[in-house]
């Protein structure tokens, strides 16, 4: 869909890609009184609250396992338990001294946003309002940064989300690629009356994470560019300086760690929060995203100005909420950020605020009722449990629905006669299709991504590679040691959506060899693999765009794609089968060894 200007113009008029005003609110309760001499120089303290990565997580329920959502470490989710702590800490503060803030990936993650982007879109005429727009208007969010994931169904239903948002997606560095010129406001101003005293005037500056070109490249390509957070934040936050701002916060898609899951394919960080923070001066607190980790309270300090710049990152799925104390003091005609601390409030805590549960519980009701739907019946249980590291059937369905789906599709064309292979990687280590009657949330549940299909040729030599670099997903581990298989996989902190198996070779996988070397007894039809043949790999669009760094994927041609989900194809797969059984796509093709003895 063509960005629309005039419509980001008009909105920037509203929002402060403009100022948005508190208005003539009633008298903070921190406001110091009228000063008088001798007095002490009057203060104010500001709360910002922050969520992320919230992916669709509306109340503290598993969707794929129909059932309230319980983790190892007794952890609860979901806005409607935000939404009881953020009220709890408007009633202490005063709404009026506190900012809620969201830093991103938002519209993408459960069935409940799956539903409403697909099977009823908001997007339709007369469509529905999503409910992520419904529970942060509710909640009553003052303004979110757009995460990466924002983009995974395309420009359209993200501009619609945005017109049915009562608050501002901000991105300062996603561009249009024509103008160059922010496609969205690049950040919003509110300010805080102080009686007696001029008002704090607070900005907040939206980035979200160049890894978008990479990975929703058939959605973005030629419509948006996304330069790196460091540039665009020296661009904006003198900006936003001169413009006045007593306190500048960065609400930033980016994790803190500087590292980049797609190497050198774009020429800026994936990580960069921290970066952010040491190189522009003038921050005085980040909201971070995108790595789904606990940040409490990161201090670090800006190289420029030895000034402190505080980050916190409240974990992921609404679990968490980052809370940010401001202390101002007004001093010499201005006002000072004189401290900053954050903590987080745990979601586990509280109880869901009855106003979001009836708000949306018929959304919820339809979702539940769309994934319990039955479309098959399964011969024998199905798990991931051992997928990491012993070739399981419950991949191998992956695969060849992926191969099924791409000859099909090759079929006519030049490329028919090419062999067809497929990846797939463990995304889960708990998904389980259950013998008995298979339902969409069973099938949901191994497929947890909104991955698309693509088709591109690759040569046997540079499978080979493909393989190799994915093996080093694996510890280094002596023929003599101990295996334990907790400790055998994650090299380097690689997570598991980045091994992928590969099905119509056979190979085996030497964990006693160095990374690089592992490959062993590759063959293709029963014979050693011929390095200048060609075949057609069938692999999903965040792999196809260059995701985890996989070599030679990202360059190769391209034959075919689609935008129906890899999920959904599994279901129409099964749904056409009727049965699932093992024996129509099970087979073992690769295996661990050490020094050639088999690893299990």
């Amino acid at each position: 869909m063509p960005l629309n200007r005039r419509k980001f113009l008009k909105k920037s008029a509203v929002t402060g890609a403009g100022v948005a005003l508190a208005g003539a609110a009633a008298a903070p309760a921190q406001a110091g009184e009228r000063k008088k001499p001798g007095r002490p120089a009057k203060r104010y303290a500001l709360t910002v609250m922050g969520t992320t990565d919230l992916h669709g997580h509306v109340f503290n329920w598993d969707y794929f396992k129909d059932a309230e959502y319980a983790d190892a470490a007794g952890n609860a989710m979901g806005l409607a338990r935000v939404s009881t702590l953020v009220n709890r800490i408007r009633q202490e503060k005063g709404r009026r001294n506190t900012l809620l803030l969201d830093a991103g990936d938002t519209i993408q993650g459960t069935p409940l946003t799956y539903y409403f982007a697909k099977v009823d879109p908001i997007t339709a005429k007369h469509g529905p309002v999503h409910p992520m727009a419904q529970a942060m208007n509710a909640i009553g969010y003052d303004a979110a940064a757009l995460g990466n994931h924002e983009f995974n169904y395309g420009i359209e239903t993200l501009r619609k989300f945005e017109d049915q948002c009562r608050f501002p997606l901000l991105g300062a560095n996603a561009l249009d690629a024509k103008t160059q010129k922010p496609a969205f406001p690049p950040y919003f101003i509110k300010k805080f009356p102080v009686p007696g005293a001029p008002p704090v005037k607070v900005a907040v500056l939206g980035l979200t994470n160049p890894g978008i070109a990479i990975w929703d490249k058939a959605y973005v390509q030629g419509k948006l560019t996304f330069p790196g957070l460091e540039e665009q934040a020296a661009k904006w936050v003198p900006k936003l300086r001169s413009m006045g701002a007593d306190v500048v916060i960065v609400s930033a898609h980016s994790g803190s760690s500087g590292t980049s899951s797609y190497g050198d394919q774009l020429p800026y960080v994936e990580n960069s929060a921290a970066l952010v923070a040491q190189q522009v001066p003038g921050i005085d607190a980040i909201l971070v995203g995108h790595a789904h980790v606990e940040i409490p309270e990161l201090k670090v300090t800006n190289k420029t100005t030895g000034r402190t710049v505080v980050l916190s990152e409240p974990l992921c799925y609404a679990e968490r909420l980052s809370v940010f104390d401001f202390n101002l003091v007004f001093e010499k005609g201005c006002w000072t950020v004189e401290s900053v601390a954050a903590s987080l409030r745990d979601a586990r805590t509280v109880a869901d605020d009855p106003k979001i549960t009836r708000l949306l519980k018929d959304e919820h009701a339809l979702v539940v009722e769309y994934v319990n739907q039955v479309v098959g019946t399964a011969t024998a249980t199905l798990t991931t449990v051992e997928a990491r590291y012993k070739d399981a059937p419950i991949i191998d369905l992956i695969t060849k629905v992926q191969e099924d789906v791409v000859k099909a599709a090759l079929a006519g064309t030049a490329y028919a006669s090419l062999p067809v292979v497929a990846q797939a990687s463990p995304f889960s280590r708990t998904s389980e299709i259950p013998a008995g009657e298979v339902t969409i949330r069973d099938l949901s549940g191994l497929y947890v991504y909104d991955n698309t299909l693509v088709a591109k040729v690759l040569t046997g030599a540079q499978m080979r590679a493909y393989l190799e670099y994915s093996a080093e997903y694996f510890v280094r581990t002596a023929a003599d040691a101990a295996v334990d298989t907790e400790k055998l996989t994650n090299a380097g902190g690689r997570p598991d959506y980045n091994y992928d198996y590969v099905s119509g070779f056979s190979y085996d996988i030497d964990i006693a060899q160095a990374a690089g070397s592992r490959i062993r007894n590759l063959t293709y039809g029963g014979a050693a693999l011929d390095d200048a043949q060609q075949f057609v790999l069938a692999v999903n669009n965040y792999r196809a765009n260059g995701g985890g760094a996989f070599p030679h994927v990202a360059a190769a041609t391209e034959v075919w794609s689609e935008s129906t989900e890899i999920r959904t194809r599994i279901a129409e797969w099964v749904t056409a089968k009727g049965v699932l059984d093992p024996a129509d796509f099970a087979s073992v093709d690769w295996k661990l060894t050490r020094d050639g003895t088999p690893v299990f």
